[in-house]
């Protein structure tokens, strides 16, 4: 144990210079994710983002692991089932939330804890898809990874036009 606490220790001195106290604590918040009152909305796919980066840019602005937990955190119903009740698994009992973890300086991990909150909250607000330019991103990202964006003049507007597609994307080509 010492030698995990040595360790420890010196990754607090190397990583924690400019803060004012040196001592690293760990915290958990819990943020309920609202599906008893939007039961058809995708609260799962809007946290994760395309290929899970949405997820990722928000651990990565505010040093918090976030972890989607609870009935529904797993893609496939039946592995869900088969897994309720193991050890490790004991969430999949609670309705859908979602964790986030810190371990951070004293004196910061409070503010990156509600600032990951905040964004998460925010995130959980359904909104109308006509208007929603959070997924309208998450879409025009995931055309993107894959290869499939194609913008019509090359200019990204912020206006909503009947006539003009804001993020320049076309419908995907079907084959048939």
């Amino acid at each position: 144990m010492s030698g995990l606490m040595q360790s420890s220790n010196a990754q607090n001195w190397l990583g924690s210079q400019g803060s004012s106290s040196g001592l690293i604590v760990k915290r958990t918040v819990r943020v309920d994710i609202p599906v008893d009152q939007f039961p058809n909305f995708n609260f799962v796919g809007r946290l994760l983002g395309p290929r899970g980066n949405s997820l990722k840019r928000v651990e990565a602005t505010t040093d918090c692991r976030v972890l989607i937990r609870g009935r529904g955190s797993i893609k496939d119903p039946t592995r869900e089932e088969m897994m309720r009740g193991k050890p490790g698994y004991e969430h999949l009992n609670e309705p859908l939330h979602i964790l986030v973890e810190a371990e951070l300086p004293v004196d910061i991990i409070d503010a990156r804890l509600m600032q990951a909150r905040e964004i998460l909250e925010d995130l959980l607000k359904p909104m109308d898809e006509c208007q929603d330019f959070y997924k309208k991103q998450q879409l025009r990202e995931l055309a993107l990874l894959n290869g499939t964006l194609r913008e019509e003049d090359s200019q990204m507007s912020g206006s909503v036009s009947p006539f003009h597609n804001s993020l320049g994307m076309k419908r995907a080509k079907t084959r048939g």
